[in-house]
C-alpha cells in the first residue's frame, strides 16, 4: 500500500477494523488507558457495548458510565464479542489471561501513546513510512529488524501475536547489548525507586565506579533516596529533577508512578493538583565533562529532549544506552535517527520485553 514500509503486512488500522465490526465490542480494563481508548472510539464512532475486569476487581462499581462486569457476565449477555484490552501489564498471570482471552475471543490491544502525541494509525504509518524504513535499515541485526517490524505491525493492528512471537527477556538485553561491568559510570534518567540501579548491581556483584540518577517525581524520589541510604551506596549522586535538553524548570504531571510526565510549557499556571513545577537538567550540564559508560533513558516521553541534552556526553564517551521506544508514536523513528545524526558510527539494536501493549520496547545502543 502506498507509503507503507516494505516490512508492514498489516494494511488496516485496528480502529478501522473496529469501525466496521458488527459484533459487540467490550473493553477489558479501567483507568487511564481505557479512558484514552474510549476517547478514540467516540471520535471514530466505535460503539462500546460494555466493560469488564478481572474477577477480583469487580465490586459492582461503574467506570465511564458503564457498570463494570466479569468476563463471564458479558459472555452470557453479549455472546460472541470482540475484546479490546485497555490496560497494560507485564505480570505473567495477567499475560496468561490476555492469551486465554485471545484464544476464545477476537482480541485487540489498541496502541495509544503513553505520552501526548500522534495516534499510530494507518495514516501515521504512511506519512512516516520513509523514516521507518530508514530506521529498519539502520538496525544492526536480524532479531532487531524482526522486532521493529513486529512492533510497527502491532501498533497498526493491535493483534497480540506480534508481541507474543517477538518477546525477549531483559537478560537478553544485558547479555547481548549492555554487558555491565564493575567499573561503570552509570547515568540513570528516570531512576524511579532505584529498580534499574538494583538490576545493574545484580549483574556487577555490587561494583561500579559512579552513579548519577535523576527522578522528577517528588514522592518517588523519596523512595529512591531511601533505597540509596539503606543500601549505603557510595559515589552516587541523586537529583530530584527531570531529564531535558537544558537546565530549567517545567511543569510535571506527577502521579508517583511510571505514567508521570514533563510538560514543556514555561510560566503556565495549572489547576491540576497532581501538577507541580520541578527543575530539569541535561546530562551534559550535570556531568560537566565527567565520564558516562552506561546510560538509561526511560523518561515518559521526554527521551528526545534528554538525548539532545546528552549530545556532548554521547559523542565523547560513546556509552552503551538503553533507550525506551514506546512513550510516543514518533519515538520509533525520531530517537534512532537523532542518535545516528549525533554519531554515524552508532549501532542500534531493539528488543521487546514481556509486556502488553508494546511497553518495554527499547532501543539498545552500542558503538563500533
Amino acid at each position: 500500500m502506498n507509503g507503507l514500509p516494505h516490512f508492514v503486512t498489516e494494511t488496516e488500522s485496528v480502529w478501522d477494523i473496529l469501525q466496521r465490526e458488527t459484533r459487540p465490542i467490550a473493553l477489558y480494563g479501567m483507568g487511564d488507558g481505557a479512558e484514552k481508548i474510549l476517547r478514540v472510539c467516540r471520535e471514530r464512532n466505535i460503539e462500546i457495548a460494555g466493560i469488564f475486569a478481572s474477577d477480583e476487581f469487580v465490586r459492582g462499581h461503574s467506570f465511564a458510565g458503564y457498570q463494570v462486569k466479569k468476563r463471564s457476565q458479558l459472555e452470557q449477555e453479549l455472546g460472541d464479542f470482540v475484546a479490546v484490552i485497555a490496560f497494560a501489564s507485564s505480570r505473567p498471570e495477567v499475560l496468561a489471561l490476555f492469551d486465554d482471552l485471545d484464544r476464545t475471543h477476537t482480541t485487540y490491544a489498541p496502541d495509544v501513546p503513553v505520552a501526548d502525541g500522534a495516534l499510530f494509525d494507518l495514516a501515521f504509518a504512511q506519512a512516516h513510512g520513509k523514516q521507518l524504513e530508514q530506521v529498519y535499515d539502520l538496525l544492526t541485526d536480524d532479531r532487531s529488524r524482526a522486532v521493529f517490524a513486529a512492533t510497527v505491525n502491532f501498533k497498526l493492528s493491535g493483534k497480540l501475536h506480534w508481541l507474543r512471537d517477538y518477546t525477549d527477556s531483559r537478560e537478553t538485553a544485558f547479555r547481548e547489548y549492555l554487558k555491565p561491568h564493575g567499573q561503570e559510570h552509570f547515568v540513570d534518567l528516570g531512576a524511579y525507586n532505584g529498580d534499574t540501579i538494583r538490576e545493574l548491581l545484580a549483574y556487577t556483584d555490587g561494583s561500579y565506579a559512579s552513579i548519577v540518577a535523576l527522578e522528577p517525581d517528588p514522592k518517588t524520589f523519596q523512595k529512591l533516596k531511601k533505597y540509596v541510604n539503606q543500601a549505603a551506596l557510595d559515589n552516587i549522586r541523586i537529583l530530584n529533577a527531570g531529564a531535558w535538553s537544558e537546565p530549567g524548570e517545567l511543569l510535571f504531571g506527577g502521579k508517583a508512578g511510571r505514567n508521570s510526565a514533563l510538560t514543556p510549557v514555561m510560566n503556565e499556571v495549572s489547576h491540576d493538583t497532581h501538577t507541580v513545577r520541578i527543575p530539569v537538567e541535561s546530562v551534559d550540564h550535570v556531568l560537566d565533562g565527567a565520564p558516562c559508560t552506561l546510560l538509561k533513558l526511560d523518561v515518559e516521553g521526554a527521551e528526545y529532549q534528554a538525548l539532545v541534552g546528552a549530545r556532548k556526553t554521547i559523542q565523547r564517551f560513546h556509552p552503551r544506552i538503553s533507550l525506551s521506544a514506546y512513550h510516543r508514536s514518533e519515538d520509533l523513528y525520531e530517537l534512532p535517527l537523532l542518535l545516528y545524526d549525533m554519531c554515524p558510527e552508532v549501532r542500534i539494536g531493539m528488543l521487546h520485553h514481556p509486556y502488553i501493549p508494546a511497553w518495554e520496547t527499547n532501543f539498545y545502543i552500542t558503538f563500533c
